[in-house]
């Protein structure tokens, strides 16, 4: 019973992750049809795995990990710039959707190979 605690508590993270970047971005009142166009463009990450594992470990991790969405949203927030904070809020949502599911992080070892199974 013990072991799945760290995986629960992991995935409520992920869905906390995804209901606020969800709630935030419709009171901004930002655009459902860009919500929908532009909520699974992170998955274009999966085409580093045509080259090899290491390649696609490497890119499916550059967009799937909190630093640059949140440092886009950051500065959107600072700059005023409503479209930066919008493609940050739904970067977070897709980032947490995934951990919700338990997709996480990539090892260059396999794509099934993820830090949510080494916890």
């Amino acid at each position: 019973m013990g072991e799945a605690i760290p995986k629960r508590l992991l995935q409520a993270e992920g869905f906390a992750l995804f209901a606020a970047g969800l709630a935030l971005y419709i009171d901004a009142d930002f655009s459902i049809l860009a919500l929908v166009l532009l909520f699974l463009v992170p998955d274009l990450s999966f085409l580093g795995y045509l080259v090899n594992k290491r390649v696609g470990a490497i890119a499916y991790n550059a967009v799937h990990n909190e630093v640059l969405p949140l440092a886009v949203g950051a500065v959107g927030v600072l700059a005023g710039e409503p479209v930066a904070v919008q493609v940050a809020l739904i970067w977070l949502a897709h980032i947490g959707l995934d951990r919700m599911l338990g997709y996480g992080l990539k090892y260059p070892t396999a794509f099934e190979d993820t830090h949510l199974q080494r916890v």
